[in-house]
This record gives structure tokens, C-alpha cells and sequence, in this order.
């Protein structure tokens, strides 16, 4: 179209205009459009202007489009064809045969326990998908790695998330502690006390410069105290083998300690009421919010996010752990959604 139409031709005009060339009739375009036929002729007269061309022409009692006409009719319906497909409702998503990549952050803590699962059940249900697992970035960076799409969401577990992202929670625990079997409190059989906790010597995934993000020494810190790390690692997967050849200890969510434990000769210990509980939660944009594929995803998280709570509700207070392998209570994992 020649540049007179100056961003006049909307999409009211662009449809008409189609009809016009197509039918070659203002009566039929009017009856089609349900207008007067004076206000097509107007209309007509006002594209004869903007594009300036007669677009159709008399012969004899017939209207016939002009040479300009015709190369306008199927571009411009090319272009409203293109505007329909963008602009209609989204498709329903089909895991089933949808080959879209899932970009997630996951919080350590929970990382060994979520990640299999989740990636065992987008499998199940997309088995062309794929999961990519984002490395953890820094807590100010969430909002435009998901907002220019490179994470589709992060799972977390800070005290204080970012406040301008949608959250939903995922699930809640109850906070123990790890330690080897000669530790000296491996044998303890009930619930630390504050004090003893403070006194032990500790490992932390969180550096002591990021201290508040962590909701161990972020509770802390609002208690006004502190406790003694002795060793801190990013690494989840090196926790388990400082334990123990160490007098360390480890204060976590209970499924990751009793999902460690089954494999390695921990003491599960409760840990001080005054650290309350641990809550993990969802993390997205705005803008996949009414995406059907990430709303599929959240679903598919919320189910085994419900599985690692059971594992929560089973472990039933502390326990020392003699030997290196122990069995948790048989039964199938659930899938429920959400």
C-alpha cells in the first residue's frame, strides 16, 4: 500500500476492503457487513482516497477491481489471516506431543528431592519435552531472566521473595538437623534446645555474606542471633560426605534429610522450635501466567511437591540412625494435581 494511507487503513477498513474486491459489489459488501449501503459507498470513497485508487471500476453494470485492487485484495487478506491465527485464543496445550523446553531454578534444598521427580513426570506425561535445569542466579536477577523468558520459573525458599513476581506455595516442613554417627548428639532423643544448637559447629549451602537470604540464618538474625558455620559449600551433593567424616552438622528440610538418610548413617534430629518451619514456593512472570504449557508445568510441580510432603508427614520425631541403609514405608508416590 502506498505510504498515503499514513496509518489510516485500520482493520475495520482492511476487512471491508477485502469484501469489496472479493464480491465487487456494494450491496452484497453492505448486506455481508450489515451496514446501509450509503455508508459502504462512503466508506469505499474514503479507500479510493487513502490508497489512492479507484480499487473498482464500471463496466458497464459491473464493478471490476483495478490492477491495484487485485494484488491488494490477497495481501491484505493475507495480513488479516495472519492477525486472526495471532490474535485467536492460545490452543490447548497436548503434553503428549508438545516438544517445549522447561527452564527451572531450583533451590538446592530440595533439589535432589523435586528435580528427579519433576523430571520423571514431565517424562511421563511429555515424553518429546525437555527440562533445563538453569543455574542459580542471584536473588535480584529472578525477575528479568523470567521476564525475557530464559527461566520459566524458580523454586525457592527465601525468607523474603521478590514482590514482584506471581508466588504460589508448593510445600511446608518442619526443619531438622543432620549429623554423623559419632557425632556427640547422634544418640540425643529429643528436640535441641536453642542453646545446644548454637554451640555446635555448623555447615551451610548459604555464604555469610548472603546470610539473610538463608531461612535458617535469616530467622536467626530476626532472633538477634547467630551460630557458628564452620564450613560452607553450594554443592548440596558434598553435604552428605562432610557429615560424616566431620563433627559438623546440617539443619535442613525434613525430606532432604530423610531422603540422605536412607542411604547414608545420619541422626535426623529435630531442630529448635525457635526456627519455626521452612516453606518453599513457585516463582513465575506475569507473562506466562495464562500460558497453558506453564500452567500445565505448575500443575505438574504442585503433585510432586505434594509427594515430598508426605514424605514430611511420615518421619514421625527424631531418630538416630545405626546402620547406613534404611527402607522408608512402602507405597507408590501419588501424582496428584493441582
Amino acid at each position: 500500500m502506498s505510504g498515503g494511507t499514513n496509518g489510516a487503513l485500520d482493520v475495520r477498513l482492511m476487512r471491508t476492503l477485502v469484501i469489496l474486491l472479493t464480491e465487487c459489489s456494494v450491496s452484497r459488501t453492505a448486506e455481508i457487513l450489515g451496514q446501509s449501503q450509503p455508508a459502504v459507498s462512503l466508506t469505499l470513497k474514503r479507500l479510493r482516497s487513502l490508497i489512492d485508487d479507484p480499487l473498482l471500476v464500471r463496466t458497464g453494470s459491473l464493478l471490476v477491481p483495478t490492477e491495484r485492487g487485485i494484488a491488494l485484495k490477497e495481501t491484505v487478506r493475507r495480513l488479516l489471516d495472519e492477525m486472526d491465527a495471532t490474535l485467536s485464543p492460545s490452543p490447548r496445550f497436548d503434553p503428549a506431543v508438545s516438544s517445549r523446553c522447561f527452564r527451572i531454578v531450583a533451590a538446592n534444598c530440595l533439589g535432589a528431592i523435586l528435580i528427579p521427580r519433576i523430571i520423571r513426570e514431565i517424562g511421563r506425561h511429555a515424553p518429546a519435552a525437555t527440562v533445563d535445569l538453569c543455574p542459580m542466579p542471584r536473588i535480584e536477577d529472578f525477575a528479568a531472566l523470567l521476564a525475557r523468558g530464559e527461566v520459566d520459573l524458580v523454586i525457592g525458599n527465601w525468607p523474603r521473595p521478590p514482590g514482584d513476581l506471581r508466588i504460589a506455595p508448593l510445600l511446608s516442613t518442619d526443619i531438622v538437623c543432620m549429623v554423623g554417627p559419632r557425632h556427640p548428639l547422634a544418640q540425643h532423643g529429643t528436640p535441641l534446645s536453642l542453646d545446644l544448637y548454637l554451640r555446635q559447629r555448623h555447615i551451610s549451602p548459604t555464604p555469610a555474606q548472603s546470610a539473610a537470604l538463608s531461612p535458617i540464618d535469616g530467622r536467626l538474625l530476626e532472633l538477634g542471633l547467630s551460630r557458628r558455620i564452620a564450613a560452607t559449600t553450594p554443592e548440596y551433593a558434598l553435604v552428605p560426605p562432610i557429615i560424616i567424616e566431620s563433627d559438623l552438622m546440617f539443619t535442613t528440610g525434613r525430606p532432604f534429610a530423610e531422603h540422605y538418610a536412607q542411604m547414608f548413617p545420619f541422626a535426623v534430629l529435630d531442630a529448635p522450635e525457635e526456627l519455626c518451619g521452612m516453606d518453599f514456593y513457585m516463582l513465575w512472570h506475569e507473562c506466562k501466567h495464562v500460558s497453558p504449557s506453564h500452567a500445565w508445568l505448575r500443575r505438574v510441580l504442585r503433585g510432586v511437591a505434594a509427594d515430598c510432603q508426605r514424605i514430611d508427614r511420615r518421619a514421625a520425631g527424631p531418630r538416630a540412625v545405626p546402620s547406613p541403609y534404611f527402607a522408608l514405608p512402602a507405597g507408590g508416590p501419588s501424582h496428584a494435581g493441582a
